[in-house]
């Protein structure tokens, strides 16, 4: 079973999940230099109505479509954000676009975060490198919705400083008395003046969990899975209160493809989070 409620794409009756819908780009902000962050407006005026954890197809006419992670909460009305990695065709005519253009975008497509059973929880988000897009979401709607949830450890890792997404979300949640934020890096420069070491290493200052009362969320390289997981496990967390969210080679979207599919699971229809007992026993899903 999902872990969340039907796409919210699937409530949107007059719309089709094949036919793109115009969006126009209403700023776009350089995180580093590979990542850029898209602030967007459905044409129609519409909310797109998606949930922490979903994505949606971008499309460019006559060069071709690729998933992105929404990056925004749906508590931030008028526009929602993408923050997209130059990484092959696609992308780099995403990252020729300005202010005023209009793309194609399908979706909110996937399976989110159990937005029901999270709320009254005491929180832990982990993030890693390029995963924090997707974690920003769940963030943001924490953040916005902070009486809905217990206490909230938010802890991010990055490969080098140069790679830190979002540095003013990043000084706006170390300043924030209602987060617990903890932040590193894997390698630091000459300028650093922060934490140095995998993500895990910022547990150690973490308070004695509830574990019946405390989700996990993970999002990040598979190489972190594992040891995160470990590290929860061990305070007691169970599998089923671990969420993960796989990036696995998405390209439809609706599960027509195949390019994601793990053993018998569709990631972009299934997840792409996913309860961590569902995932250990299925070795390719976090290849």
């Amino acid at each position: 079973m999902s872990t969340a409620s039907p796409p919210a794409a699937d409530a949107k009756a007059t719309s089709s999940i094949y036919l793109p819908e115009p969006c126009i780009v209403r700023s776009v902000q350089k995180q580093t230099d590979h990542e850029s962050l898209y602030e967007l407006s459905l044409e129609s005026g519409e909310e797109l109505g998606h949930q922490p954890g979903q994505f949606v197809q971008v499309s460019i006419m006559g060069v071709g479509e690729c998933p992105i992670s929404i990056c925004s909460s749906p508590t931030r009305e008028g526009s929602f954000g993408l923050c997209v990695r130059r990484v092959g065709e696609v992308t780099n005519y995403i990252h020729q676009l300005v202010e005023g253009d209009v793309i194609g975008v399908r979706g909110p497509l996937g399976c989110g975060f159990p937005l029901d059973e999270l709320h009254g929880k005491d929180m832990i988000v982990v993030a890693g490198g390029l995963g924090l897009a997707p974690a920003r979401s769940l963030i943001q709607y924490i953040v916005d919705q902070r009486s809905r949830f217990g206490s909230f450890h938010l802890f991010y890792g990055a490969r080098e400083p140069s790679e830190l997404l979002f540095r003013h979300d990043l000084t706006r949640w170390r300043d924030n008395p209602d987060v617990d934020f903890h932040m590193t890096v894997d390698q630091a420069d000459e300028q650093w003046r922060g934490k140095t070491g995998v993500v895990t290493t910022l547990f150690k200052g973490l308070p004695k969990l509830s574990p019946k009362n405390t989700a996990v969320v993970i999002i990040g390289p598979p190489v972190m899975f594992k040891f995160v997981v470990i590290e929860f496990l061990a305070r007691g967390i169970t599998q089923d209160s671990i969420l993960c969210s796989l990036e696995r080679r998405m390209k439809c979207g609706v599960g027509k493809c195949g390019h994601c599919q793990a053993n018998n699971i569709y990631v972009c229809r299934e997840g792409p989070v996913f309860r961590y007992g569902r995932l250990k026993a299925i070795r390719e899903a976090l290849a």
